[in-house]
């Protein structure tokens, strides 16, 4: 086969497998804190500002998802 060919099949099955994970699992652990909520500071600890202390952020998928959908209607 072609190696383009290919390359645009892989592409093809990573976005569908990044789709299906954004509509199955919308929010993913925040990147700052590692989804704990909370983190190390001079005087023990602080809340995550990123993700309110929830240790949880929405997908950058999600976000371009809800963003379309919201244009559409």
């Amino acid at each position: 086969m072609n190696p383009v060919l290919l390359a645009a099949i892989a592409l093809i099955i990573a976005t569908f497998c990044y789709a299906s994970r954004c509509y199955v699992s919308p929010f993913g652990p925040c990147r700052k804190c590692d989804g704990k909520g909370r983190i190390p500071h001079r005087r023990g600890a602080r809340y995550c500002r990123r993700c309110d202390a929830t240790g949880l952020r929405l997908r950058l998928g999600r976000h371009v998802w809800n963003y379309v959908r919201r244009l559409h209607h």
